[in-house]
């Protein structure tokens, strides 16, 4: 929920940031909201056994992405808005990354920075979209995942501290 510094509600025509932002350091909330397009990116490129995906799996990503704003989680919804705030059409450099054992190794830093700073029940909601953001693109070219796809996703969940 957004309120501003004194605890009243923003002025009319102006939404102050949530809460749930001010709690991050700008490195921390890079590592949050760059990790879903890294996913998203890991997820649709080609690795073994792995087929190349096409653009049906890199909207099924985006829309996994964008159903965040739905989430009841203000950890998620405002990753979300600062993802599509994001206009001026250039990516971070986390989110040009794909490289899995660098992701692993960022899911992991990320649930550091959520055990450290998060209400549980964010981190949960935050961890498990992440996830979700995967599994809709590793399904969405077959409608099932591959071996190859189900290790990829085991490792991401194991990253994210969900197995």
């Amino acid at each position: 929920m957004s309120h501003s510094v004194a605890g009243e509600p923003p002025s009319a025509g102006r939404r102050a940031a949530p809460l749930t932002t001010a709690v991050y350091s700008a490195v921390e909330w890079d590592l949050l909201t760059g990790l879903p397009g890294r996913v998203l990116v890991a997820a649709a490129s080609p690795g073994p056994g792995r087929p190349p995906r096409g653009v049906t799996a890199g909207l099924a990503g985006l829309d996994a992405v964008a159903a965040g704003r739905a989430f009841d989680s203000d950890l998620v919804r405002a990753v979300v808005a600062a993802i599509y705030a994001r206009h001026d059409g250039t990516s971070t450099a986390a989110e040009r990354l794909t490289d899995v054992v660098d992701l692993l190794a960022a899911c992991r830093a990320a649930v550091r920075v959520l055990d450290r700073r998060a209400d549980p029940a964010d981190s949960a909601a935050y961890r498990q979209w992440v996830e979700s953001v995967a599994a809709r693109v590793c399904r969405a070219a077959a409608g099932e995942s591959s071996p190859a796809d189900l290790r990829f996703l085991d490792r991401l969940g194991g990253a994210l501290g969900l197995r």
